[in-house]
């Protein structure tokens, strides 16, 4: 049986695959940023590093989740 990856994690391979980076360096430049709010490391992650809105959403929302909870 094959588990299916919900939430923000089902959009990592896609990232991986298009943008040729592990999900782990995004979140090393997400969590060194200065910023903190979600919409604007959105906005930053697709201003200075291309990524589309759905993956930067995806990446912020799930690092900031998984600080949440330390």
């Amino acid at each position: 049986m094959t588990i299916q990856v919900k939430g923000p994690a089902s959009y990592f391979p896609s990232i991986e695959r298009t943008y040729g980076r592990p999900v782990a360096a995004w979140q090393e430049l997400i969590r060194s940023s200065p910023l903190t709010r979600h919409m604007e490391l959105v906005a930053w992650l697709k201003a200075e590093h291309g990524l589309g809105h759905g993956h930067a959403n995806a990446l912020v929302a799930h690092t900031l989740a998984e600080d949440s909870g330390k």
